[in-house]
């Protein structure tokens, strides 16, 4: 009896470690880019920003912590977005 009971704790411990390795792991950081055709300074631009930030904080989202957003500003034209350097 003592070999069929040390198989069954081998075996059950053999199931059970992947899902114990998979709750140590830390979630990975999302990001999210965001492109803007107006100046950084932009009033409108502001009150844009802090709205999504609300609503991604609803949704459980938060800024440096589970997510990375990105800005990119500028008052370039279509000929210059089209045009310039990703990054």
């Amino acid at each position: 009896m003592r070999r069929r009971e040390f198989i069954a704790l081998v075996g059950g411990a053999a199931v059970a470690w992947p899902v114990t390795a998979w709750a140590q792991q830390t979630e990975r950081m999302q990001r999210l880019g965001v492109l803007m055709a107006v100046a950084e300074s932009d009033a409108d631009a502001r009150k844009g920003i802090s709205i999504l930030h609300e609503s991604l904080q609803k949704l459980g989202w938060k800024d440096g912590n589970n997510i990375r957003i990105d800005y990119r500003w500028g008052t370039a034209t279509r000929i210059e977005f089209k045009t310039s350097p990703k990054s």
